[in-house]
Formats: C-alpha cells, structure tokens, sequence
C-alpha cells in the first residue's frame, strides 16, 4: 500500500483545498434523505469557494492539513485554534472543524492518518482538548470518533441553508 504524506496547507492550496472540500463535502451528505439539494447546495456555495478559503488559509486561528496519496490529494482536516462551545471543558482547546476524505480513499487510513496528524499537531502547541460537532445522522463518523477518545459532552445547531440540523459535541482531552 502507498504511503500517506501529511501536510500544512498554504495560501497556494486555496484552489486544491476548494475542490477537495467541495467534492468529499458534497460525496458525504448530498445522498442523505435528511438534507434537501437546496439547503446543500446554498451551504456549499457559501463555504467552499475559493475565496472563502484563501481567507481561512490567511488567519492564523485556522490550520488545514492535506492528505496525499499516490500524489493526489485525498483528504484533509480543518482546526481552528481557541475555539469553543459550552459543553467543551479546556483551558486551551482547539477545534476539528473538519475531517474528510474522497470517497476512493474510504478505509485506506486516510482518516486515521490525518486525525495522528491533528492530535500531533495539537499536542505539538499545548492544546488540553479537542472537540468537534459531528452530525447526528452521521453513525459512521460518531464511531470513528469514539473509537479515537472522544465522548459526546452536548450538542449545538449546525446551519445547512435553511435547516438547522444538530450536531452532537464531542471532545477527547490530550
């Protein structure tokens, strides 16, 4: 099997990280009977265009790390630091906003790989915890997630367009 090689995004990656979140985005949720294409589709127009990320690239808070396998872009993860909702508990948290991989890569340890690399990464800075919202009709990613430490400490409201969908707050101390 070949290897996954981790690495901090750049200001250059704005077009790579909008198609690779687009697309793992949109293969995750749209063939969910819970979410409508309208309210997918205007979310997505939101979040996942190049401007957009060129401005979360800039800001300091936020760090993106791209898995690439084979040479080809095949995952990524999204943290912002500080962030914090009630329910989580630290001193000095931060957040996995987002973790995605292409669908190819599903059990290819992309996933696993890049979640090594943001426990490495936060540890590497001193956070106390991680936390991250998954979505309740999501039972796939709630194992995974539990099956790396986390537990659910609350739940928040995530806006997809015009449905405000829960997400159920986990958080893993490190």
């Amino acid at each position: 099997m070949s290897e996954i090689d981790i690495r901090r995004a750049t200001p250059d990656d704005a077009k790579l990280l909008t198609d690779l979140s687009y697309t793992t985005f949109w293969d995750a949720f749209a063939h969910h009977p819970k979410n409508a294409p309208d309210d997918l589709a205007h979310y997505m127009r939101q979040a996942f265009t190049i401007e957009q990320l060129a401005v979360e690239l800039a800001d300091d808070e936020t760090i993106f790390l791209i898995a690439e396998l084979d040479d080809k872009p095949a995952g990524y993860a999204k943290l912002i630091v500080e962030s914090i909702e009630d329910g989580v508990t630290a001193e000095k948290p931060i957040e996995l906003s987002r973790l995605y991989s292409h669908q190819e890569y599903l059990g290819k340890g992309v996933g696993q790989n890049l979640m090594d690399a943001c426990f490495e990464l936060a540890k590497l800075h001193e956070h106390d915890v991680m936390w991250l919202g998954v979505w309740e009709y999501n039972p796939r990613a709630q194992r995974f997630y539990e099956k790396n430490g986390f537990r659910e400490v609350g739940k928040h409201t995530f806006q997809l367009g015009s449905d405000p969908q829960t997400d159920l707050l986990m958080q893993r101390t490190l």
